[in-house]
């Protein structure tokens, strides 16, 4: 039997004692992670929500498998909220849905979750009415005509159900009492009512796809009502991927287990505390990033240069080379071996090694 079988459904109840300390603990880190970030100045603050932004909504769908061009998510990112972007290019629609169903989540933060703006989100993550190459039904519940919503694995050619969605015909009810909690519970902690409304629509998954993304908006929006702000400066769905075995796992027992979620507040809270400490090597990544393109904006750089410049400061994998510019660049040998010398004069990179070992790193942050 799953919870949303039992008699009290959705009279969650959860035991204070055990989850006092992790509460406090994330309500101070919360405090402190905004507090540096007020100190580190206007351009900084940008390229963090940027920088953040993009890490939740590349993170949240590479949970379901489905990798984003990260370029295209920042430049979508930055155009919506009129950040400067160091390399922009053109992102397509699917990425575009996906920014304005998160923006809308964490900027409007205020407003009622209601059905209709639900079903807009969906309709956004599914611009083309199709989820890879399934015909889905977009902006509206399931109907389950194909059979119940269920999480099935296959294991040595057997399916495994891990879990069963509660059945189509209950929908409306229980979508419409999840919103009433939803927008009018004043008396839980805030912190505690965003683990809630996860796990409460996960368990749902009213849509008949992307009900992962969705929840994990739905996350956003209420941390930002939680901080009273529309800006992330970590990101939950990176620590979710990070631990998704045990994310699974902890789901799996909650939703086949009793009413008592105690498990699932303090998986959900030692998430949030592990995603903010995480944010403080994200804040010095952002720091050094913004402070070398502070003199890098001085130079005319062209696009290209511009898309080599921010992988290096992304952590490249493995060595600069010529031959690797051409690839990544779509341009000539001695295209990329210009651009590459153009840079080494403006004392941005500089060579390093000899004949078959040569390749190139940013000087950018090094000390005399």
């Amino acid at each position: 039997m799953y919870i949303h079988e039992l008699k009290d459904w959705p009279k969650f109840i959860w035991k204070q004692e055990k989850i006092s300390n992790l509460l406090a603990e994330v309500s101070f880190l919360q405090g402190n992670i905004l507090g540096k970030m007020k100190a580190l100045g206007f351009t900084f603050q940008q390229e963090a929500i940027l920088q953040s932004m993009t890490d939740e909504i590349t993170k949240s769908s590479e949970i379901e498998g489905e990798l984003l061009n990260t370029e295209q998510v920042r430049s979508s990112i930055a155009r919506r909220l009129n950040i400067n972007n160091s390399n922009p290019v053109t992102s397509s629609h699917h990425i575009d849905g996906i920014v304005e169903m998160m923006i809308d989540a964490t900027h409007n933060y205020k407003e009622d979750i209601t059905l209709k703006r639900l079903c807009g989100w969906h309709a956004s993550l599914f611009p083309t009415g199709y989820s890879g190459m399934y015909k889905i039904v977009v902006g509206k519940l399931r109907d389950d005509k194909d059979g119940p919503m269920q999480v099935v694995s296959s294991d040595m050619g057997r399916s495994i159900v891990y879990y069963e969605a509660p059945s189509a015909d209950k929908l409306p009810t229980y979508v419409n009492d999840f919103l009433d909690w939803t927008n009018n519970e004043k008396t839980i902690h805030p912190i505690i009512k965003t683990a809630i409304t996860h796990l409460w629509f996960i368990t749902l998954h009213p849509f008949e796809d992307g009900n992962g993304r969705i929840t994990r908006a739905l996350t956003d929006m209420m941390l930002s009502r939680a901080e009273d702000t529309p800006y992330r400066f970590y990101s939950m769905s990176a620590q979710i991927q990070k631990d998704k075995k045990e994310y699974y796992n902890v789901l799996e027992r909650t939703q086949k287990g009793s009413l008592d979620i105690t498990e699932w507040l303090e998986w959900f809270l030692q998430c949030l505390t592990k995603a903010i400490h995480n944010s403080d090597e994200l804040m010095d990544k952002i720091v050094h990033k913004a402070f070398c393109w502070q003199e890098f904006n001085k130079i005319d750089l062209d696009q290209n240069q511009r898309k080599i410049i921010n992988m290096l400061l992304d952590g490249f994998e493995g060595n600069l080379t010529s031959s690797k510019w051409a690839k990544i660049c779509k341009c000539s040998q001695d295209t990329a071996t210009r651009s590459i010398k153009y840079l080494i004069e403006k004392n941005i990179l500089e060579q390093e090694g000899s004949g078959r070992s040569t390749h190139y790193v940013l000087k950018c942050g090094e000390k005399d």
